[in-house]
């Protein structure tokens, strides 16, 4: 299956401006809400072998933002991804039809969720793409945010996400969250390999600076099984 360099990333917590949120052409919050709240916690969990997502924490997107709706104890952090946080050029970005699921490790969870909350506090601002890419230079300059942790990844192995309009929909895959900014150093764009690469969740491009933080680039690995173990090939 085609893994699209568009695999989306994720966030939380802030009170919606509804007027707001839907300019643009994008769907109100109400459009990415999922009705039934143990749905949502069992698609967060099956980002990630049972044996990592039954101990972590599971976040679960509800009329003010992203709330905690299971207390985890190994640092993990699931959660359901919808499409507005994902690259600023990603086709999909206001699909309502977007569900990720996601599961943070440990260094993720310190790096990134500040980040992703960011983008989602701009997005039910009201925010335009060309405001949220100056707020986020500006706000990564003022150093706002902390450094990313070695090893931050994240599993996005469910079965049932539904990570963009094409092909089938979805593509198990991991992700890695990297200050390196040539992406040929993962062996992106090479002949048969299977890594992908995307430059511009925040607003990073390879030539974009911003002080006293690094590039980040986003690598997205497919794997050949999902979270239940079961083959991709099925």
């Amino acid at each position: 299956m085609k893994l699209l360099s568009g695999v989306t990333a994720f966030a939380v917590i802030v009170v919606a401006a509804p007027s707001l949120a839907a300019q643009d052409g994008r769907p109100p919050l109400q459009a990415y809400l999922i009705e039934d709240r143990d749905s949502e916690i069992a698609l967060a969990r099956s980002a990630a072998p049972e044996a990592i997502s039954r101990d972590a924490t599971i976040l679960v997107l509800g009329s003010r933002g992203f709330e905690v709706a299971v207390k985890g104890s190994n640092g993990f952090v699931c959660f359901v991804e919808r499409s507005w946080l994902g690259p600023f050029d990603f086709p999909d970005m206001w699909n309502p039809r977007i569900r990720g699921a996601q599961c943070l490790n440990p260094q993720a969870a310190r790096s990134m969720l500040p980040l992703v909350k960011k983008r989602t506090a701009m997005y039910l601002a009201g925010l335009t793409t060309a405001q949220m890419i100056a707020t986020m230079k500006a706000t990564i300059a003022k150093r706002e945010f902390p450094a990313l942790d070695p090893g931050a990844m994240a599993f996005m192995m469910s079965r049932d996400a539904y990570l963009f309009d094409h092909g089938d929909h979805n593509g198990s895959h991991l992700m890695f969250y990297v200050p390196v900014p040539r992406p040929q150093d993962w062996g992106v764009g090479a002949e048969h390999s299977p890594v992908v690469a995307s430059t511009s969740y925040w607003f990073m491009q390879p030539n974009d600076e911003a002080a006293n933080f690094p590039p980040l680039v986003i690598y997205a690995v497919p794997v050949s099984q999902w979270s239940d173990g079961s083959p991709t090939s099925r």
